[in-house]
């Protein structure tokens, strides 16, 4: 049986890198005791697979991994199991299981992963009202193409980012603004490099706050809103 599980990363514990994550989760499964299943060979490892690695120093509210399991409880008592062994920080939300009847790769999480969602604040804000930057959301939006210059290890490209720019407004709400960009194999594209574009050299990295929302699929279906509940 394949699990897809959502969880939430926050607090101290967004300083962790992907992979410390994906070793913490394997043993955090065992002390839970879940049936995972391992691959054969000499060096068995736990058939699981995280949908997007995320950024050190992000929050998010919507992160995904695959596992196979041989059984399995419901899901409301598998959440409860698995987050009784959680550290601070880190909370499972979602327990679904995915169909089996199609193709692997049409319900992978990553394979699937076609957008995300973001929240950003300023941590020191600036003394615009929400009409100020609604206006200059428009005008940053209504440009043919938004050239910006993205570092390599090796070199440096020019790239317009504005194809993979499928939303970003304003949550007066909550003092941020919301955005949903193109992420994945194909194009990833990260929400720093799209404030600093909109906000220019007034933009320092350090003053972003950014959690992570949701990982959809090119269609814009929330990754947990596949599969089904265990009764």
């Amino acid at each position: 049986m394949r699990i897809r599980i959502r969880f939430e990363k926050e607090g101290s514990l967004r300083f962790i890198g992907h992979l410390d994550i994906m070793r913490y989760f394997h043993k955090a499964l065992q002390r839970a005791h879940v049936a995972v299943c391992f691959s054969g060979g000499y060096h068995p490892h736990p058939v699981m697979s995280f949908a997007s690695p995320l950024g050190v120093g992000l929050t998010s509210r919507g992160e995904y991994m695959d596992v196979e399991v041989e059984e399995t409880d419901s899901s409301r008592d598998m959440i409860e199991r698995i987050n009784e062994t959680m550290a601070e920080g880190i909370r499972v939300t979602g327990y679904r299981l995915l169909p089996e009847n199609e193709g692997r790769k049409h319900h992978n999480a990553m394979a699937t992963v076609g957008m995300a969602d973001y929240l950003v604040k300023l941590k020191e804000t600036r003394p615009l009202s929400e009409e100020t930057w609604t206006e200059k959301i428009a005008c940053f939006l209504s440009q043919p193409e938004i050239v910006v210059t993205k570092k390599t290890k090796k070199s440096q490209e020019e790239t317009d980012i504005r194809p993979w720019i499928y939303e970003f407004r304003r949550k007066p709400e909550e003092d941020a603004f919301f955005l949903r960009l193109s992420a994945g194999s194909l194009k990833n594209l990260k929400p720093e490099l799209v404030m600093e574009a909109f906000l220019g050299e007034a933009c320092d990295r350090k003053n972003l706050a950014i959690c992570r929302l949701d990982l959809r699929t090119a269609e814009g279906l929330s990754l947990g809103d596949l599969g089904e509940e265990i009764p």
